[in-house]
């Protein structure tokens, strides 16, 4: 519905997390009076942008009772779209003007750059005074019409406290989902998820099967054919033929998926290919997990599907005192936490109002059923995709009164997922859009967002 006439309610919130998500959730919240408490298990802002050559003692983080490493940065990453769309709306995400070493002025920079990118975005809207430091959340729960969170500091001190509002931006990028492969249990090589990854040097002269061959996989598989005897990525997506040697490298082979794996430590892929192979990564996604979370069974997550949620947001029986920011991916990452804040907050004010329960659990289902009807499995309820993505954003955008997403912001999402696609070697360094950089640059001009377009950007 759009924004209403009603009076405005300044109440007490909780956000779970201080990555892109939380940080966006809690300045829009600000904005609309309401008093933020952030609650972030690390010692600093950025999220999953925090990179730490730490990895989990448990290579693919199945041992429930593991040390939990948050970030799955590994140091070769880059960002897998062009700057310019990635950015918040209000302070683009463009070449500074400082010039330390975590600066990178590429349109494709390093994760380094982006965590410097939160840091001054936290800066800039004084957002680190709301933010509580090494503090984990281990519980949430109704407490009446409010909400109860027990927390618990660095020094092991839990506190419970009372909030109206709590909104989840824990992120997903940290409970590895792992794939399943005949024979697995009887082979004798080595195996992680990408979760763990962080540099090459530990696989050099070692034959690797990657399973997976999107962003991480992609990149992980040519990180490794500077140091790896062999790399050989299996790939759910291909048909079972498939069988490639790719360019940019004289160690590379691209397979469809594992057909099975021996003692003798042999894998077998579909397309009748065998190998004797040392290790195997996982790059094969993760899955979403709350463990805090108790709505005594009414929020679920099976096969990676979270529910029941309203546009992927409020849970219809417990909303507007619970929601959720950043579930849906494929899509402009920064964008969609930025909108989906500013909807959140403005709900939360009263400004704008949600539908009836049942109007919101009929909509819930009618998405549940376009998703069986077209064929999609339940992983996919969260993915949004190039179209999916416009239509979802623009939606919260009408809610809330802001403009449609920016047509060069989109065309840059779609024309960069089919360079990461068709162009893996190459796509961070060459491109053919030109066109949208300057219609971007002269946006953020317009706006007076940035007082000049950086040398770097066309020089």
């Amino acid at each position: 519905m759009a924004p209403s006439c009603s009076p405005i309610n300044s109440l007490h919130v909780a956000v779970i997390g201080a990555g892109a998500a939380g940080l966006v959730a809690a300045r829009e919240l600000r904005r609309e009076s309401h008093s933020v408490v952030v609650f972030e298990r690390n010692t600093e802002v950025g999220g999953l942008w925090v990179y730490t050559p730490q990895s989990e003692p448990d290579p693919l983080s199945l041992d429930p009772n593991r040390t939990v490493v948050h970030s799955s940065v590994y140091d070769s990453l880059r960002t897998n779209l062009p700057r310019e769309c990635m950015g918040y709306s209000d302070f683009p995400f463009v070449p500074r003007p400082e010039h330390d070493e975590s600066r990178d002025p590429r349109r494709y920079p390093t994760h380094r750059e982006v965590l410097a990118y939160l840091r001054d975005f936290a800066r800039e809207f004084k957002l680190v005074e709301m933010v509580r430091f090494g503090t984990e959340v281990v519980r949430v729960e109704q407490d009446g019409r409010k909400w109860k969170i027990r927390s618990r500091n660095s020094d092991g001190v839990s506190r419970d406290e009372i909030f109206d509002s709590v909104v989840v931006c824990n992120g997903h990028y940290t409970e590895p989902r792992v794939a399943q492969i005949p024979g697995i249990d009887l082979w004798p090589g080595k195996q992680l998820h990408s979760h763990n990854y962080r540099v090459p040097d530990p696989f050099k002269d070692q034959v690797v099967v990657v399973i997976g061959n999107f962003a991480s996989g992609s990149d992980i598989s040519r990180d490794l054919t500077g140091v790896a005897k062999e790399v050989h990525i299996a790939a759910r997506s291909k048909p079972s033929e498939t069988y490639e040697k790719l360019p940019g490298a004289d160690n590379l082979w691209l397979h469809p998926m594992i057909e099975t794996a021996r003692k003798d430590g042999s894998i077998v892929f579909k397309n009748g290919k065998v190998v004797q192979a040392d290790t195997i990564v996982h790059c094969t996604g993760y899955i979403y997990h709350f463990p805090f979370l108790n709505t005594n069974g009414y929020i679920t997550v099976e096969d990676n599907c979270v529910g029941p949620l309203y546009k992927h947001v409020f849970p219809p029986a417990l909303a507007p005192g619970l929601s959720f920011i950043g579930l849906p991916w494929m899509t402009l990452l920064f964008t969609l936490f930025e909108l989906q804040s500013k909807w959140v907050a403005a709900v939360l004010s009263g400004r704008v109002t949600l539908p009836s329960e049942d109007k919101m659990m009929e909509d819930t289902n009618a998405l549940y059923a376009k998703r069986d009807a077209n064929g999609f499995p339940k992983r996919y309820t969260h993915r949004l995709g190039v179209v999916g993505q416009a239509e979802y954003l623009n939606w919260i955008a009408d809610q809330i009164g802001e403009p449609p997403v920016e047509q060069w912001r989109n065309k840059e999402l779609e024309d960069g997922y089919v360079r990461l696609a068709t162009q893996a070697d190459t796509f961070r360094d060459k491109w053919d859009d030109d066109h949208l950089i300057a219609e971007a640059y002269e946006d953020f001009l317009r706006q007076k967002l940035i007082s000049a377009i950086p040398s770097q950007i066309f020089g």
